[in-house]
């Protein structure tokens, strides 16, 4: 199954694009878009609560695994420059540039645009992303966009069957009541392998639970790998007790409080010790307190762009990682929002 998520310039025509991926489905701050033919699965994600929500933009990233930077023939807008950003904090593998409304554009441009782009995502998560263009108008480029999509997605899957004997690990982000089932819930597995029957846990909320059933595309299976999109029914908790960012498995960490190993982008404004920051976790979000700064074994008073900090936060609310997951900081007051990337130590 392909998960990819539609970003980039505001005026692209990236959710036009969306919508020739496949038919429209549930719509919140993401909009989920699902297209099947033989045995090709593709559900596109785009984030349609982003730029007003940088939490929309991080739940779509973190619910696929190729995106989509769409950019028009005028180039980046401050929407797009701030997705490179994300993509390059994140640590994003797997993408293609697309050049929209390559038909109002001469061959020359596209060529000088895709250039520019290079230069600017040298030493990013993005340099050695394929471009293509498409038309948005008359939807040339569309087939073998798909192509590229499918093959990329070879390279995905290959990298997922590695992770299939990992402690399996569910990220939740639907969660509701069905008459006669109970509490269903809609995510990834983000690693592992899940089983019907399996108990395992919901976290942060500490609380145990056993796995029905699990469907993949309304099919009932036994079970589910690494990378796929399923509905789980769940016995002994209730759909109120679990929400979006909660993660399913059989240990996590729960804090509120972190110490990171913090790299800020080169591209963020420096913050210093009592700022307030936004921190993610996979899907899950919440504001943090710098309480201390240390480079060098000493207390530092700021965190400087394109530098290495140990930074110790205070949360407002518990949030469930494993020793291996990567945080992203971000200043909601900031017209770039995205800061840094850190690892919990």
């Amino acid at each position: 199954m392909t998960k990819i998520t539609i970003i980039g310039s505001e005026k692209s025509g990236k959710t036009t694009l969306a919508g020739k991926l496949g038919k429209k489905g549930s719509v919140a701050d993401i909009t989920m878009y699902d297209f099947a033919k033989s045995e090709r699965v593709l559900t596109t994600i785009d984030a349609t609560g982003y730029p007003a929500s940088t939490k929309a933009l991080v739940t779509a990233l973190n619910l696929s695994d190729i995106a989509l930077l769409c950019v028009p023939p005028e180039g980046l807008d401050t929407m797009a420059a701030e997705c490179i950003i994300a993509l390059d904090l994140i640590g994003y593998r797997h993408g293609i540039v697309v050049l929209t409304k390559s038909d109002l554009s001469y061959p020359l441009a596209l060529e000088e645009l895709k250039e520019k782009l290079q230069r600017i995502t040298k030493g990013t998560a993005l340099e050695n992303w394929d471009y293509h263009n498409v038309s948005t108008t008359t939807f040339e480029g569309m087939e073998e966009l798909k192509e590229i999509i499918f093959t990329l997605d070879e390279k995905v899957e290959a990298e997922q069957r590695k992770q299939d004997d990992l402690p399996p690990r569910v990220i939740v982000d639907q969660s509701f009541n069905v008459t006669g089932i109970g509490c269903v819930v809609l995510g990834v597995v983000s690693q592992g392998t899940i089983n019907a029957k399996d108990k395992m846990v919901a976290y942060p909320v500490k609380k145990d639970l056993e796995i029905r059933s699990i469907q993949m595309h309304d099919v009932d299976v036994k079970s589910a790998p690494t990378g796929a999109r399923v509905g789980l029914a769940l016995k002994s908790i209730q759909s109120k007790d679990i929400d979006r960012g909660f993660v399913i498995s059989n240990e996590e960490i729960v804090a509120t409080d972190l110490v990171l190993e913090c790299t800020l982008s080169q591209l963020a404004k420096e913050f210093e010790v009592g700022d307030m920051l936004h921190l993610f976790a996979g899907l899950q979000s919440s504001p943090v307190k710098v309480m201390n700064i240390i480079q060098d074994g000493g207390n530092a008073e700021k965190a400087k762009p394109g530098k290495k900090y140990l930074v110790q936060l205070s949360g407002s609310k518990e949030i469930a990682y494993s020793k291996d997951d990567r945080f992203i900081l971000t200043n909601l007051d900031e017209k770039q929002r995205f800061v840094a990337f850190g690892y919990s130590q």
